[in-house]
């Protein structure tokens, strides 16, 4: 009995143990609080399968956040800490990524795509009207298997 007990606390404890300590920053005002949490919210861990550097454990987003907090105590804008974050890290910091020459198509492809789809949509309907009733109509023999599937599902109901 004594040892199921004692592994009972071993396991109740031992996630303890394991915990990490989180990030404890002091801030002036709840303002300046505030703009930390949506800066490290909106910033994606180098590390992680899209994951932003506020929800990620990985030590690059825990020096991600140290980084971000410094600049905010000298001053830095949000614009220049993102900038910094970028030249360190790569585009792939950014959730949103600026519109330039690289990442034309990244912007591109919904409208692109939207635009081909309405193009699909109108030669179906175009096509459809043209064979409007030139169409073939049904032979005897599906004209046949329908209205005996009509029937059957008629019957179905009523019972």
């Amino acid at each position: 009995m004594i040892r199921v007990v004692l592994v009972a606390f071993a396991v109740l404890f031992s996630g303890l143990a394991a915990a990490e300590v989180a990030d404890v920053y002091n801030f002036e005002d709840s303002r300046q609080e505030q703009r930390y949490q949506t800066l490290i919210s909106e910033l994606r861990c180098p590390k992680c399968q899209n994951q932003n550097i506020a929800d990620s454990n990985s030590p690059i987003s825990k020096d991600m956040r140290e980084e971000v907090y410094q600049m905010m105590k000298q001053g830095a804008s949000n614009e220049a800490i993102v900038e910094a974050l970028v030249a360190r890290f790569g585009e792939f910091v950014r959730y949103k990524p600026q519109f330039d020459s690289r990442t034309f198509l990244l912007w591109a492809t919904p409208a692109i795509a939207v635009f081909g789809g309405l193009l699909v949509v109108a030669g179906v309907v175009i096509r459809s009207r043209r064979a409007g009733p030139d169409a073939p109509a049904l032979s005897e023999e599906e004209k046949a298997r329908v209205d005996k599937m009509l029937a059957a599902h008629k019957h179905d109901r009523a019972s």
